[in-house]
């Protein structure tokens, strides 16, 4: 899991254009959307979900609860990810 985890971040790293970032610097449960985390915005999570569905083929519903647990963190979007490939 800790080699998704690190896929992960490059792909939110390359997708976010987050230039200044490392994966080492990220924290697999920092919170993605909140000022003491990333600080991704709206509009950043419907980048994100388009690029997931396209690169893992992942589908996210705007405005469900369970999409925005998904997108809660790295190592939640890794659950996410893994329990798609099966």
């Amino acid at each position: 899991m800790e080699s998704l985890h690190h896929e992960l971040k490059v792909f939110l790293i390359e997708t976010m254009n987050l230039e200044d970032i490392s994966p080492e610097d990220i924290d697999s449960d920092a919170l993605l959307f909140s000022e003491d985390g990333l600080g991704l915005d709206s509009i950043d999570a419907l980048e994100l979900v388009l690029a997931l569905k396209k690169k893992y083929g992942v589908v996210l519903e705007a405005n469900d609860e369970k999409s925005r647990e998904h997108l809660r963190s790295i190592a939640t979007l890794a659950t996410l990810v893994s329990g798609s490939r099966g």
